[in-house]
């Protein structure tokens, strides 16, 4: 059975760091696209970037580009999200995700879950 693990998430000041971890577990994830989504209260659950497991490539969307980093490591099983200049906007629960295939931006797209950690970002 599938499992994804988040960690690392906490509360920061505008301008600084985290990164999370989300460890993976249950499968070979080779030929899957893994995700970062993130959810504010009251608002729903969008996607933030995306790695291909195989290949290293990634996605991301247009509000973290150029700030947040997602990268992997496969001996560890385990996906990586660098956020740099963070915003207070950028306060969410980050929910990592797994599917088989390409890249995906949509909820509806992943099959696996984890159960998300909370970033708090203060201004």
């Amino acid at each position: 059975q599938v499992q994804l693990v988040e960690s690392g998430g906490g509360l920061v000041q505008t301008g600084g760091s985290l990164r999370l971890s989300c460890a993976a577990s249950g499968r070979t994830f080779s030929g899957y696209t893994m995700a970062w989504f993130r959810q504010a209260p009251g608002k729903e659950r969008t996607f933030v970037a995306a790695i291909n497991w195989s290949a290293g490539t990634t996605d991301y969307a247009d509000s973290v580009k150029g700030r947040f980093t997602m990268s992997r490591a496969n001996a560890k099983n385990t996906v990586y999200l660098q956020m740099n200049s963070l915003k207070p906007e950028d306060t969410a629960v980050y929910y990592c995700a797994a599917k088989w295939g390409g890249f995906g931006t949509t909820t509806s797209q992943y099959n696996y879950w984890g159960q998300g950690t909370q970033v708090t970002v203060s201004s």
